[in-house]
């Protein structure tokens, strides 16, 4: 054979084996995506040794961000924590964090909100009331959490809660991961009456505990709907972030509709979009 061929031959076959390798490498060096997130059944959930599910929220992020190549690396952290862990560049997102118009550091919110969630309130089964403003839940006894806040779905709520004179009627319930369930235990047990949140977490956690004989779920909720948004660290850079900013807002804007219904279904939960 003509050594010409051989060469060329040869040449192949080592272009080929370069190809190979370099596709290898490109698998083995896998765009990775460092993800905070806190416990917020059923948007975020932390795995357990009895259940692997992440939520609704870390499902849509998996779909979104795995279609174009890249892994999910989780920190299932308090929410505290994961906005730090987000500002020093640990994490490069954490998926849900209350929309404000003020001024943050350490990080930018995307375009498209992870959901706009309409609010409820639960209360016990034979209880007629309903919330018609502020002055409605006067004489309540309202279950909350340690230093939540309602301001942006209700400044006058919010107001009502921090009002010193309103001490005897608010139960501020310490903990971390069950105190929704606590505030359905303690309303069943008449301990106290209400408790205001995003309508999935509520149906979810009636769901749960089969309280369905005890408790309702009553509209409306607060004024305004609670406008979650995905955060991107500012230590990303600046290209960078913004290529997983648009890859997000284009992902969220195509789950919608059945594609959003077939996620919410999963967990057993559903609202009108």
């Amino acid at each position: 054979m003509d050594v010409t061929v051989l060469k060329g031959k040869a040449m192949e076959r080592l272009l080929l084996l370069l190809l190979v390798w370099l596709g290898t490498a490109n698998i083995g060096q896998a765009a990775t995506l460092k993800v905070c997130y806190d416990q917020w059944p059923p948007m975020t959930i932390f795995p357990s040794e009895t259940a692997s599910e992440r939520g609704v929220v870390i499902d849509m992020l998996e779909q979104i961000y795995s279609a174009k190549g890249y892994t999910l690396e989780y920190y299932e952290v308090p929410l505290a924590r994961g906005l730090a862990m987000v500002a020093d560049g640990t994490c490069d997102m954490l998926p849900e964090y209350l929309f404000s118009k003020s001024a943050e550091t350490g990080f930018v919110y995307a375009s498209q909100s992870t959901f706009s969630y309409p609010t409820a309130f639960v209360i016990r089964r034979d209880d007629p009331w309903r919330y018609k403003g502020i002055q409605s839940i006067q004489g309540k006894r309202i279950a909350t959490g340690p230093g939540w806040d309602y301001s942006s779905m209700s400044a006058d709520y919010q107001n009502y809660i921090d009002d010193p004179d309103n001490l005897n009627f608010i139960e501020v319930i310490a903990g971390s991961d069950d105190v929704i369930e606590r505030a359905f235990r303690m309303i069943k047990q008449r301990r106290v009456d209400l408790y205001a949140d995003n309508v999935l977490v509520l149906q979810y956690v009636l769901n749960k505990l089969n309280l369905h004989d005890e408790l309702q779920i009553v509209h409306p909720g607060l004024e305004k709907n609670l406008v979650e948004m995905p955060i991107f660290s500012t230590q990303i850079p600046p290209q960078k972030r913004q290529q997983l900013i648009k890859i997000w807002d284009e992902g969220r804007l195509a789950i919608k509709g059945n594609k959003q219904q077939q996620l919410l279904k999963k967990y057993r939960v559903t609202f009108a979009e």
